[in-house]
């Protein structure tokens, strides 16, 4: 199994206002970088099923001269919003980081 998490060398997620959350996806090396580019586990259908939101609701950049890839993807409930447990957005990127990114589904 090759995680996400294992490839990248920052994988972070913070507030893109209060009704949105970016993952930022830093890699290491180009290798790295292409691995998951290629994966059907980073396509936008697979990330909104993980994060539960629809998929033309996520937007997933590529941005191959400095190895990154950048996914924006609406807040279930919005930032400082009563039941939000994560008012900065910081620790959304953990379910990104255990996909298998070789899997078919991208299952963790």
């Amino acid at each position: 199994m090759t995680t996400l998490g294992s490839l990248a060398r920052t994988l972070r997620s913070k507030n893109a206002g209060a009704f949105a959350v970016t993952l930022d996806v830093l890699f290491r090396d180009r290798a790295g970088y292409e691995l998951a580019v290629q994966s059907p586990a980073l396509s936008p259908a697979r990330v909104a099923a993980l994060y539960g939101v629809q998929p033309e609701s996520v937007l997933v950049e590529y941005y191959p001269q400095v190895f990154a890839i950048k996914v924006t993807l609406p807040r279930r409930i919005p930032s400082g919003d009563p039941g939000d447990s994560d008012v900065y957005g910081a620790q959304q990127h953990v379910p990104l980081m255990q996909i298998d990114i070789r899997d078919e589904d991208g299952a963790p």
